[in-house]
């Protein structure tokens, strides 16, 4: 039931960011906040979501390098830029968090960038799929190797999350036990304090700091 319900809202959410490409409004010219708030009301007027368990991230050019702590600031979208959401939308009381990369114009190694943070996920979802036991920082280093596998750096402090009903189960700031971080050595597959299967997240975030440029791939893991 509770797996249902996380499909039907990442459903939902993954509609949202169709019809943001079908309405074609990334476009050059536009400032991130723009996009961010133009997304916020589509999500509104298609399904009624004013909730979201997380801040909105439109994310474009330099500031595709950031983590998802940083608040960089406010970019206009560029001819040939690269850009990322990641959105966590509450949809009937369940959490969803989806993250994908956008390219304006066909440069090359943005395009690369794109398809191979894409790529990788599946990757590793392949591969956490076989597993019956795994640390979640056992995650974390296959996913920095999978960067390196593919010629980028790893560019976020965390690999992913759990995720659950509103609001999922939280720590206090600097306790890593419910992410997929280096410092997590518990069992993703334990169960949660109620006796319930655990979901998580899983977000991939590839960046190159030479050519300041970055993409992110974020959905459910489990």
């Amino acid at each position: 039931m509770i797996k249902t319900k996380l499909l039907e809202a990442e459903n939902i959410a993954i509609q949202l960011f169709k019809t943001v490409e079908e309405k074609k409004l990334i476009l050059v010219g536009k400032s991130e906040e723009e996009l961010n708030n133009e997304i916020f009301n589509l999500a509104f007027e298609m399904f009624r979501i004013e909730n979201h368990w997380h801040k909105k991230i439109v994310r474009s050019g330099e500031n595709t390098l950031f983590p998802y702590n940083e608040n960089p600031p406010n970019k206009i979208l560029k001819d040939d830029d690269i850009l990322f959401f990641d959105f966590g939308p509450i949809i009937e009381n369940w959490e969803a968090d989806l993250g994908r990369t956008y390219v304006i114009g066909n440069n090359s190694e943005k395009l690369k960038l794109k398809n191979d943070v894409e790529k990788a996920w599946y990757e590793t979802k392949n591969w956490f799929d076989n597993q019956k036991t795994l640390k979640a920082s056992e995650l974390f280093a296959f996913v920095k190797q999978k960067a390196n596998e593919f010629g980028w750096e790893f560019g976020g402090e965390i690999a992913g999350h759990l995720i659950g009903e509103y609001p999922h189960e939280r720590l206090e700031p600097g306790n890593y036990q419910l992410y997929i971080h280096p410092e997590n050595q518990n069992d993703m597959f334990s169960l949660d304090a109620n006796g319930n299967e655990r979901h998580w997240i899983l977000e991939i975030h590839f960046v190159d700091r030479k050519n300041k440029i970055g993409g992110f791939f974020e959905q459910l893991l489990t």
